[in-house]
């Protein structure tokens, strides 16, 4: 209970500086509409409110204020209203609906999962091989580093486009693209996990005739698992990052992306916001489950945390 004071201060901070912007964010639009309506604004004329500054605008017309939190279409929506969008689209449609953030959730969180899985696989053993052999240390690591260098921006319609044009399509563009980020950040925690023994624990195992398999087993993967787990999180959230990107280039009809996307194209900012906090709510939901698993793992180890 100490620790929530301080997170719900922080909480209330960002809400009130989130309510504050949105009243020069909307300023404009709300003067218009309020002159349209016939409400006397400050200072008059359209062409006088381009050339003047938004806070300028804001501090004329104090009486259009309330007009900037409750816009169909703001630049910026208040939190009341995305909160809103969410509970709508969460919990008042259908989970087989299209307009349920859930169900969208879930193809989003499908081609998540199976590329992490991809990328964590490809990157234990990617680790292993880099740890045994000077020559792949040498040649796979420094391209594994540059790949990293690649905007995924750029090669994601690449992938896309190359699968296409096999016949692949659907979840396995995604889920490539998804590995290609979370596969790196497992590399290289797990890297660092197998190398964290110190030299004096591996002459320990070879004073006891262990073979490379035994330190392996009893030494170097027990070592790795904290820093296998902290790459984890990351590689999750990299994931996550990764599907929705696949999903744009494709102008897909399904997933958080889509939403991103049809929001995008019809200027329903709310909508936008929406999607972008249902995609932080499952990212906070996967790295929870993550850290979860990491607890449990490290108590049957006997490790203290």
């Amino acid at each position: 209970m100490r620790s929530l004071g301080p997170v719900l201060v922080v909480v209330a901070a960002i809400v009130a500086l989130w309510y504050a912007a949105c009243v020069p964010m909307n300023i404009h639009t709300a003067v218009t509409d309020a002159e349209r309506a016939g409400v006397a604004v400050s200072p008059d004329g359209a062409a006088v409110r381009r050339d003047i500054g938004a806070l300028r605008l804001a501090l004329g017309n104090t009486h259009v204020w309330g007009d900037t939190f409750a816009q169909e279409k703001p630049r910026l929506p208040a939190p009341h209203q995305v909160a809103a969008e969410l509970w709508d689209t969460v919990a008042m449609k259908k989970v087989s609906s299209k307009r349920s953030l859930v169900y969208h959730g879930w193809i989003t969180l499908s081609a998540t999962l199976v590329g992490f899985a991809i990328g964590t696989v490809a990157g234990v053993l990617l680790a292993v091989g880099i740890v045994h052999s000077r020559a792949m240390d040498m040649s796979v690591m420094p391209w594994a580093i540059a790949s990293q260098t690649i905007p995924i921006l750029a090669i994601a319609p690449m992938i896309i486009v190359v699968l296409n044009s096999v016949g692949v399509q659907g979840l396995v563009p995604k889920a490539i693209i998804s590995a290609y980020l979370s596969f790196f950040p497992v590399v290289v925690g797990m890297v660092k996990g197998l190398r964290s023994p110190s030299p004096m624990d591996l002459d320990l195992m070879r004073t006891w005739s262990a073979s490379r398999g035994q330190t392996f087993r009893k030494l170097r993967l027990p070592a790795s698992v904290p820093y296998l787990f902290a790459s984890l999180k990351i590689g999750i959230a990299a994931s996550l990052v990764g599907a929705i990107v696949g999903e744009l280039p494709t102008g897909a009809v399904r997933g958080l992306g889509a939403r991103l996307l049809t929001g995008s194209y019809y200027g329903q900012t709310i909508q936008i916001w929406s999607a972008l906090f249902a995609t932080a709510i499952l990212a906070a939901g996967l790295v929870a489950l993550i850290s979860a698993l990491e607890r449990a793992t490290l108590a049957r180890m006997g490790v203290g945390r």
